[in-house]
């Protein structure tokens, strides 16, 4: 099960319990404040990340080689369409798991990676047969 599913609800809660517990509605307020600030921040980085794709074709990459240098296990779907500023060309099924999507450069290199639950698990370099 993920851990972060119910770690962060928790720890939200815990926030407030103690805020309120501390300072009363004053407490309650700056806490939810800051909740909403943070909240903000991420979906100002969502809306910029998907922005800033939308301007690329769909599947495109500067280099694939490089994209395949940067990856790591464990990223998400959001961190490499911010590396590569495009939105991935699915190659599975809406809804099925493992969801793999494809990045191909101008030389059609691609980059084919699977994310399962959103995070990176495996991914595969394809280069052209070089004459």
């Amino acid at each position: 099960m993920n851990f972060q599913r119910f770690a962060i609800p928790v720890l939200i809660i815990g926030l407030l319990a103690v805020a309120w517990r501390s300072y009363g509605w004053p407490g309650i307020a700056a806490v939810g404040g800051g909740l909403v600030m943070w909240l903000l921040l991420h979906v100002t980085r969502l809306m910029t990340v998907m922005q800033r794709a939308a301007k690329r074709p769909i599947g495109s990459v500067a280099s694939a080689v490089m994209l395949n240098a940067k990856l790591k296990p464990g990223a998400t779907l959001l961190h490499v369409i911010a590396m590569t500023r495009s939105i991935g060309e699915r190659l599975s099924a809406e809804g099925e798991q493992p969801e793999r999507y494809r990045w191909t450069d101008g030389s059609n290199s691609s980059v084919t990676a699977s994310f399962a639950g959103g995070k990176l698990t495996d991914w595969q370099l394809s280069r052209p047969a070089s004459d």
